[in-house]
């Protein structure tokens, strides 16, 4: 019954269906480490097709990549399998993806090849680094405003005290008075900005471009450096509810912190998109704008990349560390998202503002 029917052929063509079905990207290697088969999840992963990527170098495709070639050629020599949850893959087009992967042997016509299973993690991640950040940043914000109450009370008797004095005093007595009020009186500013906005915006409907174009405006004004000043905008993105000061105030603190560091051959470009299926604050957003500031400069230190929305923390020896922290307060009371992804040669910030469902018809 079965005479003209092949086993194999049966086995090949129901491995190669099964594999294109998968959701975990398969990705198998030669010993040369150049790509002999992808299927369509791994296609879908690198936005390029097998036939595009068949024998090329699977590292190059990459402009960074956190596995080793030895550690590959190492699973060939040993056949010894492994499992890494933190790959991270920069793509020449400056996006990013954390992945897991698992490296081992096939046999396939009584070749070795590696067999790569990827598996994406980048969302998990980022939510439950959103998570453990906004914590972190909440009770760092309610610290430094206690702290800064507590301070601010006394201050004021002790200005008020020395004002009192300065009255009773001569005049070649009253510079020290001078001096304690207007030491005073820049504590009490340095205060009042580590409490930050006391007010809070004030919503009105508004194109996000108009307040994108000012921004731009300013900026050209006072580039000193000769920056160059790029614009990238989704004109269908339609009007929203957006407090114009605060939100100019946002793009300026970030700007300004990049024009401090890059260079007379720096970039800044000014992004708009809209974004699907986002996390904000915890809570799925169907429909987002997106608003990015993209510079080409050094990038801000590893060790403060976690930190870097906290009071008083700084890339600058010179910095007061206050304006991205009240950058981060004024997109909150936007109910949005402050985020931030930088290496050397690109920093990323990224400002997610939910469009209500009454703008999405």
């Amino acid at each position: 019954m079965f005479t003209n029917v092949n086993i194999k052929d049966i086995k090949l063509a129901f491995s190669q269906h099964l594999a294109s079905q998968m959701v975990t990207a398969l990705v198998v290697l030669d010993k040369n480490l150049t790509i002999q088969y992808l299927n369509s999840a791994a296609e879908a992963m690198f936005a390029r097709s097998l036939n595009r990527l068949y024998s090329q170098p699977f590292l190059e495709i990459f402009s960074h990549c956190s596995i080793t070639p030895e550690r590959l050629h190492q699973v060939f020599a040993t056949g010894q399998d492994f499992t890494d949850s933190e790959v991270v893959l920069e793509f020449i087009e400056h996006q990013h993806k954390t992945l897991e992967v698992t490296a081992s042997i096939i046999f396939y016509n009584n070749d070795k090849h590696v067999l790569l299973e990827c598996t994406q993690r980048d969302k998990q991640k980022e939510i439950s680094a959103e998570v453990f950040q906004e914590q972190q940043w909440e009770a760092a914000r309610d610290l430094i405003k206690g702290l800064a109450h507590e301070i601010k009370n006394p201050l004021g008797g002790l200005r008020g005290a020395a004002q009192l004095l300065h009255r009773e005093l001569s005049d070649d007595q009253q510079e020290f008075t001078s001096m304690i009020i207007e030491q005073a009186d820049r504590l009490t500013n340095l205060v009042d900005r580590l409490l930050g906005p006391n007010q809070l915006p004030v919503l009105e409907m508004h194109n996000i471009h108009e307040v994108m174009e000012k921004v731009f405006q300013l900026v050209s004004m006072d580039n000193e450096k000769g920056i160059k000043l790029i614009r990238d905008y989704d004109p269908s993105i339609p009007d929203m509810e957006i407090d114009t000061e605060k939100l100019q105030q946002t793009l300026l603190n970030i700007i300004r912190n990049a024009i401090q560091v890059l260079d007379e051959s720096g970039q800044i470009t000014l992004k708009t998109r809209i974004a699907t299926n986002q996390t904000i604050n915890g809570e799925h957003v169907r429909l987002a704008v997106k608003l990015s500031i993209i510079d080409n400069g050094p990038g801000i230190p590893a060790h403060i990349q976690d930190t870097i929305f906290y009071p008083m923390v700084s890339g600058r020896a010179d910095g007061t560390g206050l304006g991205l922290s009240i950058a981060q307060t004024l997109i909150h009371q936007h109910q949005g998202k402050l985020s931030c992804h930088s290496y050397p040669g690109h920093t990323q910030f990224n400002i997610l503002l939910p469009l209500p469902k009454r703008n999405l018809s």
